[in-house]
């Protein structure tokens, strides 16, 4: 990894087809033992079932309120400081019971890439 400063740039939000808008902050290849995404989910919104290959993630809720499901876990409450802990393979899945949107980091090591994303839904 090099020394670097990354400025935040909203334009570069998209969406992705697990349900949410990421803006990647930190997912290149002088760093791939971790990346760091800000994730932000509408109201009402439920993020599609998933599991990362090979692949740790954290989420560090930001803003907002939701609801989370990983693994055989009971359902849990989260809001801003809290954060998920989703081992790799670990069925996951997030949804926004607030009235604003809902916004995390996604946290993966090592670094995440698209390959690594497994839809439980289809």
């Amino acid at each position: 990894m090099k020394a670097a400063v990354r400025k935040y740039d909203s334009a570069g939000e998209y969406f992705f087809a697990e349900g949410c808008f990421i803006t990647e902050l930190s997912n290149t290849p002088d760093d791939p033992g971790l990346s760091i995404a800000r994730a932000r989910l509408e109201p009402g919104r439920t993020t599609q079932l998933h599991h990362l290959l090979a692949t740790a993630e954290r989420y560090v809720i930001v803003a907002g309120s939701g609801l989370v499901d990983i693994a055989d876990l009971p359902s849990e409450s989260v809001a801003a400081g809290d954060v998920v802990l989703i081992p790799p393979g670990c069925p996951q899945r997030i949804s926004n019971t607030g009235a604003d949107d809902l916004v995390f980091l996604a946290i993966c090591s090592p670094a995440f890439r698209p390959e690594v994303y497994v839809d439980l839904e289809s």
